[in-house]
């Protein structure tokens, strides 16, 4: 008779220790390569204790491989891990020191450093780098943080320490990170001969955290050697000052130079083409991470999803997402709200039930992300059982960005008096944007008496925004009230404010072009409007009427028709169709929310000449094919 055999147990890997390693081979093979956890210490700690090995001599580089802390515990707690491994090591040696200073954070490290039984110049670098960490952290500014680096710059010149390059390092990123620019500069000047590439770094850093994006230039023209942190750095000042085209210049230099690009530098280029709408920019981005053979970080990812997403290309977006192995918060948010703003409300919602479905835990940019796409779409009930699902079960307390999407989509849904309502009883003062947005929606419906309500409040608590008195005269003219419309007009100029330009971008061949209304500037102005007249002319033959409700003066509707016909967007569209290869779509990016007419204008451009229009307004996404528009007019 024959017995099956039992299957064969699987037990876990045996790490053989021979007595003559070296701790660190024995930590090296018990520790994963990369992002260890004071989890993954502790582990390694049992199977040494286990192996008999877990001596007082091997414990300082147990304490060498945990991670820094993030928050401090009590001093008095027997049980804090760092503090029990440097306790029982009974080592007296400045190595163990240090690194106990270097994972436990501010203010523990300045409480436990006159106790240290040794001290060599390293112990002052750490020192530094907690208090810089913590004020980096934004936990702590002013005098007072200034004073706690001072004084510990004092000790390092007491103890002779002062002309050791990393001390000094850490003491040139401290003055930098608190802001006093003078002794951070100091420095730099005052030993020439004690300063590398880490010194420049730190007073680039400085000055761009100073906002002096001159000062900064000036640094990184000066220094005699950069590195990739060096080219970063600078591209982060000028995407923090605004300066985007010039971020990515940098960028563009950075790589013709031959300098290996970095994660950051990678990220901030990717994040300067998102904010600017510009494909062409991203794309580039993405081949040089292709070609310099870059692994995709999660950070890399999070922020290919984001710029994908905000210039229009949002299946891409998905296919980046899709393809990450691993995915952080902000990449299922990039991807979140990457669909709302394209108008696949349903598809974001979906996703983000996903992300739950996953375990993961949402923030409030995750939940700003679903009940924008619920706002785009229309999903009146599954928005507010969001927003009560905020507070409920994740205990994210809705901020006015929340509250901002749920009149946005109780407005678009003709619910104005529930969003009055909501807006009435928030517990936090409502924000002018809110009643600005159900100003909005009173134009959409043509609630005259209500919009002209809540118009004249607006105004009154934001007398310098153009918008306001915008909407209010489009509720006005909506009605043909004109009178009223010259009314606002005259208030508005009396108040010195006027209506911001439109404007709208156009990547071609290399070059970003920019488009005023009515512009007669671009080189080639003669070939767009003969292109646009072509266009107008097709369009007529095709049963196009013109829109004229959105023109605010009082002139006769063929005088309205012309205004109508320079808009900013007709321009990018006309120049689109002579640069850009047949089959390939036109894609817009505007300042300002798209009118009325300029939308049914390109819905039917792209009926009539078979085109696809991609417009980025300062509201959402148009994808335009074949006659209809992905917001199926919901915007």
């Amino acid at each position: 008779m024959q017995f099956e055999q039992p299957p064969s147990t699987r037990r876990a890997p045996t790490f053989h220790a021979r007595r003559d390693a070296d701790a660190w081979q024995l930590l090296g093979a018990l520790l994963p390569r990369r992002a260890v956890t004071t989890r993954h210490v502790q582990q390694a700690h049992a199977r040494l204790a286990v192996l008999g090995l877990a001596t007082a001599r091997f414990l300082p580089h147990l304490l060498a491989a945990l991670p820094r802390l993030l928050h401090p515990p009590p001093l008095e707690d027997a049980s804090s891990y760092p503090l029990s491994l440097f306790r029982r090591s009974n080592s007296s040696s400045a190595f163990a020191s240090n690194h106990l200073l270097r994972v436990l954070p501010h203010p523990l490290p300045l409480r436990l450093f006159p106790g240290l039984p040794r001290r060599n110049p390293h112990t002052f670098t750490f020192l530094l780098a907690s208090l810089s960490n913590h004020l980096d952290a934004g936990h702590a500014s002013g005098p007072a943080s200034s004073f706690l680096g001072s004084h510990v710059h004092a000790l390092a010149v007491k103890a002779g320490a002062a002309g050791d390059l990393y001390v000094r390092n850490a003491l040139t990123h401290f003055y930098g990170v608190c802001g006093d620019v003078g002794a951070m500069r100091l420095m730099l000047d005052e030993l020439p001969c004690v300063r590398d590439v880490v010194t420049w770094n730190a007073v680039l850093a400085g000055y761009v955290r100073a906002g002096m994006l001159q000062a900064a230039r000036e640094m990184f023209e000066e220094m005699p050697v950069r590195d990739e942190v060096s080219w970063s750095t600078l591209m982060g000042g000028y995407v923090k000052e605004g300066e985007l085209d010039v971020a990515l210049q940098v960028f563009k230099d950075m790589v013709e130079k031959g300098v290996r690009v970095n994660e950051a530098a990678v990220v901030t280029a990717l994040s300067a083409s998102a904010q600017l709408g510009l494909l062409e920019l991203g794309r580039f981005v993405h081949e040089v991470v292709r070609r310099e053979e870059m692994p995709v970080s999660v950070n890399v990812g999070a922020a290919m999803v984001d710029m994908y997403a905000k210039c229009g290309c949002v299946a891409v977006a998905r296919e980046v997402f899709d393809g990450m192995p691993r995915k952080d918060v902000f990449a299922w948010n990039a991807m979140i709200c990457g669909l709302a703003a394209h108008g696949f409300g349903r598809d974001a919602v979906e996703l983000f039930e996903r992300f739950l479905d996953e375990g993961l835990c949402p923030t409030n940019i995750t939940f700003v992300g679903v009940l924008n796409a619920c706002s785009r779409s229309g999903l009146v009930a599954e928005g507010w059982r969001y927003f009560k699902l905020m507070a409920d079960n994740y205990s994210v307390e809705p901020e006015m960005e929340h509250y901002g999407c749920m009149v946005d989509l109780l407005g678009r849904a003709g619910l104005v008096s529930e969003a009055i309502e909501l807006i009435e009883g928030m517990p936090i003062a409502p924000d002018p944007v809110l009643w600005g947005t159900v100003l909005s929606a009173c134009k959409t419906h043509g609630l005259v008496n209500l919009g002209v309500e809540v118009g004249n409040k607006l105004i009154e608590l934001e007398p310098a925004h153009d918008g306001h008195y915008v909407l209010l005269a489009s509720i006005y003219a909506k009605a043909k009230k004109w009178h009223e419309v010259r009314e606002v007009r005259k208030l508005m100029s009396s108040r010195g404010t006027s209506k911001s330009a439109g404007w709208s971008l156009m990547e071609a061949q290399g070059n970003v072009h920019k488009f005023l209304v009515g512009d007669m500037d671009h080189k080639d102005s003669v070939r767009i409007y003969n292109m646009l007249d072509m266009i107008n002319r097709r369009l007529a033959d095709a049963g196009y009427v013109p829109d004229v409700s959105s023109v605010l003066h009082d002139i006769g509707d063929e005088e309205k028709v012309h205004a109508i016909k320079v808009h900013s967007e007709r321009l990018a569209i006309a120049y689109g169709f002579i640069v850009t290869e047949v089959g390939s779509p036109i894609r817009i990016v505007k300042n300002l929310q798209v009118c009325g007419d300029c939308h049914e204008f390109s819905k039917m451009v792209t009926k009539v000449f078979n085109r696809e229009i991609i417009v980025r307004d300062g509201s959402r996404f148009h994808h335009m094919k074949e006659g209809r528009c992905s917001c199926l007019d919901y915007w």
